[in-house]
């Protein structure tokens, strides 16, 4: 029950029919609700009395305050006496989005209404429900000194920190300081406290939005690893401001801000003795900074926040930065939760993203894994056996299982970020360029699971349109798909291999996935239907064929990525991995074929044949003109064309004559080759249009169902 809830339970607010106006109900008194600095003004009310124990009777809202010839409003006063003559607290709110420098022009305006009300203010609390300041006033020597919270009701003496571990465990003593434990948020504050942290650092100009993300990557990594450091009830957290007393305003704020910058770089330090792959390089804000940042993220509980709600909370606030700034689009949320949700992934699995961008299909496959232990132990919240249970089934298939790799290395960390806020996962997520062979890679990383015919799973979406070029990407050659083949109908016989000047990044992926799969294992692709349908795309599909028993191919509306800024019509594909004597053999047939068809239909002879007849029309025309002489005649537009004419009466004769052995060779194909079923679907609406809106249908829920029957009963009858 939030604060407002309990406030209305209490009597102490109320709302209209349409809930558009609150009511404070002792005072009377009736405010917009629909103004955002009214809903804090109304959490802030509800919390002075139900956190604070304030009586109701000694707050007033709105309170005049006469400066020079004008009269403006308090918002909120608290008094320390019944006939409300002896201002205690003054408490100045402000709707959540207010820039930072807004909010430093709060605090100036709180302390003028301070000194000018007619006595003495002794504290200042200054509120936009996502971030707070708090000061004690000394009002005849002008000072303000910077505190840790606001006192409570009977409270002399303030403690110089707020948040402890277990706080409510602790015992209530009389007139002294009641100490608070984090608390969870809804996934739209979280996402605001994470916009507006992020919008802190950069709006000043002291770092650009791209820098700015990655230090409040290292801020919340550091929030995190603060929570699950093992304390003893009571014991205060260190991601908080904790006050430091100095000879003047001036210096407790500097020893303040120092004190907790030592204290959260030493928290960056422990978590990456753990894991050197998360971040590399130092905290690079000033102590200032920090406790801007600290005063964002320090009252909630990342770790008690429900999973999808911090998890779709990063992501929103990520994806929204990198769509702004690199133009990089992830997959949508139905795309992921499809494409994993019909593979059979277990805890025991090895899953793999080749390009896993922000990390979008491997949190699905952890989640299908937390999913299946919810079944397995449903008692993992009341029962100790349960929950270690539980608790090892997911974790040690978080930590040892899953797998991803991304080109880009800022997007690499908050692929990482990312997996930590999920609990976990994040020590498989390697900056790589994954396209690098097994070897190349376990040269930039000291983790060894990358590793060719491994994995059980290959889940990913990899860039579409970009071209690795020979010039620039010496790998290029080690590619099957990054190599012309010999054509088995060239008509010289010829039987070079040469490297192609570039190829598609996502046709690559197609052969690098290969590599990394285990026989029998599985590739869920994204990719653009001009690998499946564009003629010059054809050895393409050879090689699938060669390499995989195709199991599916879903096609997605041509919406799919307008939403992101992308408009590619794609597909998504399921591939199962052939063993090696299956694909040997497949080759071996297919080459067995070809030469039989050449052998039957005499094809080198009848080109042969063909070439000596052009040769020889092309020489009679030399004896039919003896009107000029015939190295003249050959300069003619009459003899151009006419050479042209029986250049292009051959080539269409070849050209006819190669169709013709292509459709035999596609016929013997079909019979000579493994025969099976492929499941084909068409998705015409995937749950949102084409600008992001939500639809009523997502047609990807019963093709799920379908699929996933079509892969178990592959998996239940293996060839």
């Amino acid at each position: 029950m939030n604060i407002l809830e309990r406030g209305i339970q209490k009597g102490l607010i109320k709302f209209d029919a349409d809930k558009k106006f609150v009511i404070y109900v002792h005072q009377n008194k009736k405010r917009n609700f629909i103004n955002p600095e009214e809903r804090v003004q109304a959490e802030t009310f509800c919390t002075l009395v139900l956190r604070y124990n304030y009586p109701v009777e000694r707050i007033t809202n709105y309170v005049p305050v006469k400066m020079g010839s004008e009269t403006k409003e308090a918002d909120l006063v608290v008094y320390n006496d019944d006939k409300l003559t002896e201002p205690h607290i003054l408490i100045e709110c402000k709707k959540p989005d207010i820039s930072e420098q807004e909010f430093n022009q709060a605090i100036e305006q709180a302390y003028s209404y301070a000194y000018a009300l007619p006595n003495d203010v002794k504290y200042v609390w200054v509120t936009k429900g996502n971030r707070n300041e708090y000061f004690k006033v000394n009002k005849k020597k002008l000072t303000r000194e910077p505190e840790s919270d606001i006192p409570q009701f009977g409270v002399k003496t303030l403690a110089n920190y707020k948040f402890v571990f277990e706080a409510d465990e602790m015992p209530i003593e009389s007139g002294k300081q009641k100490f608070f434990d984090l608390t969870e948020i809804s996934q739209e504050e979280l996402t605001r406290r994470f916009k507006q942290a992020h919008d802190a650092l950069w709006a000043g100009g002291h770092l650009n939005p791209s820098e700015a993300f990655d230090e409040l990557d290292k801020l919340i990594f550091c929030k995190i690893w603060d929570e699950r450091k093992d304390r003893q009830t009571g014991e205060p957290y260190d991601f908080q401001i904790i006050q430091v007393e100095g000879k003047d305003e001036r210096d407790s704020t500097r020893k303040t801000n120092e004190a907790l910058y030592r204290r959260v770089t030493a928290l960056y330090e422990e978590g990456r003795k753990k894991d050197k792959e998360v971040f590399r390089d130092n905290i690079r804000l000033s102590p200032e900074k920090v406790r801007t940042i600290v005063g964002y993220l320090q009252d909630i509980n990342l770790g008690e926040t429900d999973l999808d709600s911090k998890g779709r909370a990063f992501e929103t606030f990520m994806d929204s930065f990198f769509r702004g700034n690199f133009g990089q689009y992830f997959t949508p949320r139905p795309v992921v939760d499809f494409s994993v949700n019909v593979l059979p992934i277990k805890n025991d699995s090895y899953v793999l993203d080749t390009s896993c961008g922000s990390g979008g299909f491997l949190l699905y496959a952890l989640n299908k894994v937390r999913k299946q232990a919810d079944e397995l132990y449903p008692r993992y919240k009341t029962d100790v056996i349960h929950s270690k249970r539980h608790f090892k089934y997911w974790h040690d298939f978080a930590e040892n299982n899953l797998f991803g790799i991304e080109i880009n290395e800022q997007i690499s960390r908050a692929a990482k970020m990312n997996m930590i806020i999920h609990d976990d996962g994040h020590t498989n997520v390697i900056t790589s360029d994954g396209l690098l062979n097994e070897e190349e890679i376990a040269r930039l990383t000291t983790n060894r699971g990358f590793k060719y015919n491994h994995f059980d799973f290959i889940i990913t979406n990899p860039p579409f349109g970009s071209s690795i070029k020979k010039s620039e990407k010496s790998y290029l050659k080690n590619y099957f798909l990054g190599k012309k083949q010999p054509d088995w109908l060239d008509l010289k016989g010829n039987t070079n291999i040469t490297t192609r000047n570039n190829q598609s990044t996502e046709v690559l992926f197609i052969e690098q996935c290969y590599k990394f799969l285990r026989p029998g294992g599985y590739l869920a692709m994204v990719v653009p239907d001009g690998i499946l349908t564009n003629s010059s795309m054809q050895y393409v599909r050879d090689a699938i064929e060669e390499w995989y028993r195709i199991v599916a191919v879903v096609s997605m509306p041509s919406t799919t990525f307008s939403a992101t800024g992308a408009g590619v019509k794609s597909s998504v594909i399921f591939l199962k991995k052939h063993s090696l004597s299956t694909t040997e053999k497949i080759q071996s047939i297919k080459l067995r074929i070809q030469t039989q068809l050449k052998s039957e239909y005499e094809f080198y002879e009848t080109i042969s044949k063909w070439d000596s007849e052009k040769k020889k029309e092309l020489k009679e025309m030399k004896g039919l003109h003896f009107t000029m002489p015939f190295s003249e005649f050959k300069k003619t537009e009459e003899y151009k064309e006419w050479r042209s004419s029986i250049n292009s009466k051959y080539s269409e004769k070849i050209n006819l004559f190669k169709e013709e052995l292509q459709d035999a060779y596609l016929e013997k194909s079909r019979a000579k080759l493994p025969d099976y079923s492929i499941f084909m679907a068409i998705a015409e609406d995937i749950g949102y249009d084409a600008t992001g809106k939500a639809t009523q249908v997502n047609e990807l829920n019963w093709i799920g169902k379908e699929l996933t029957n079509f892969i178990n009963h592959i998996e239940s009858n293996p060839v």
